[in-house]
């Protein structure tokens, strides 16, 4: 097999911001099949991104029983990620689901199970694993760098960043707000990071302080209170079975000065660091040195990270779509496993039973 034949459900503003595009320029990929519920989408999709013999859909499950499709692209609305997940791995296509993997850990295992049954890959869209700083400091971890890391913060702050287009506001259709927008993100950095994906338990509140406003400063203009029912900031503490502390934030509107998404900030016994914001470029390094605190800033624009041909690692949409073309042609290893995703979607999940409980989560 030269080329990895994909097609793509969900042909809204992920799938031609990110998927699409990376797919595109990988020469491992050909985009051939496009599925959108709004069938313009898809045809336009198929226009920018596909060749004259792709094909279009307004039903995955049409899509799905096309025998020339090896794999799919899954850049649907959150609540509709383990169904569709779960028919093409039946179906003997490989998936890469963009990110949150499920609204619910009970979800996120069945698709392990389908994956597991139907032997194909199952990857999840965190590409913010792919960046310089990441990989940099992904490194430096393994290598015992920072020695035990006891407390971390997994940041995803906005001060006034609602997304007021698609059905991001709607709780019903995305399972919540930033916390499972832009705070997985953020937790499934920390979390790689440190190396540790056994939690004990969290606890964890949510907030509808600032949704109902208006004349708002939003970024993208004013949200529409009515349909924004997702929470607009949310907070937990998360306790591993090792002992380690995490502090997950998230917000898309919040009185904060000095907002940073897609942020980590990790403390080991040996040194520490801290990623001021997502540029891939703002990471601060710090330990004592002849008995006095330092401060380092590692330059990541020389040389070549240790996971990735190349200067920096590349562009993260890229790498992330290469890596999954590759492991699903047999050439390479995932880079963003299931089993990872599912303990990020099982860490959301218990922050926000623990907000409607008003109690301590525990996972076992």
């Amino acid at each position: 097999m030269s080329k990895l034949k994909i097609g793509v459900i969900g042909c809204g503003g992920i799938a031609n911001a990110k998927h699409m595009p990376a797919q595109k320029n990988n020469p491992d990929a050909k985009l051939v099949a496009f599925c959108d519920i709004i069938e313009e989408r898809a045809q336009k999709a198929a226009k920018d991104f596909g060749g004259k013999s792709a094909k279009v859909f307004t039903d995955y499950r049409e899509l799905l029983k096309e025998g020339d499709v090896d794999a799919v692209l899954v850049c649907t609305p959150n609540c509709s990620h383990c169904e569709i997940t779960v028919a093409a791995l039946n179906a003997g296509k490989h998936v890469l689901c963009e990110k949150p993997m499920a609204v619910s850990y009970e979800e996120a295992q069945q698709m392990i199970a389908a994956r597991d049954k139907a032997k194909k890959v199952l990857t999840i869209g965190y590409q913010n694993r792919y960046r310089p700083d990441v990989l940099y400091l992904k490194g430096l971890a393994d290598e015992d760098y920072f020695g035990e890391i006891y407390y971390a913060e997994a940041n995803a702050l906005r001060r006034r960043g609602v997304p007021t287009w698609g059905v991001f506001i709607d709780e019903a259709k995305q399972g919540g707000g930033p916390l499972i927008d832009i705070g997985t993100h953020a937790l499934d950095l920390t979390l790689f990071l440190m190396n540790n994906y056994q939690p004990a338990y969290c606890v964890g509140r949510t907030f509808h302080k600032l949704n109902k406003q208006t004349a708002t400063g939003n970024a993208w203009g004013d949200w529409d209170p009515e349909r924004f029912t997702a929470e607009d900031a949310a907070f937990g503490f998360v306790v591993m079975k090792n002992g380690a502390v995490i502090y997950v934030r998230s917000s898309w509107a919040l009185n904060e000065a000095n907002p940073r998404e897609a942020c980590a900030t990790l403390c080991g016994e040996k040194a520490g660091a801290e990623i001021l914001d997502a540029s891939g470029t703002a990471l601060k390094l710090n330990g004592v040195m002849g008995g006095r605190q330092v401060l380092t800033t590692p330059d990541l624009n020389a040389g070549a990270v240790p996971f990735f041909e190349g200067t920096a690692g590349g562009d993260p949409s890229f790498l992330e779509a290469k890596t999954f073309t590759d492991a699903a042609l047999g050439k390479g290893k995932l880079w963003v496993t299931a089993d990872q995703a599912a303990v990020v979607t099982r860490i959301l999940e218990g922050i926000y039973r623990s907000h409607k409980t008003e109690k301590p989560v525990y996972f076992d």
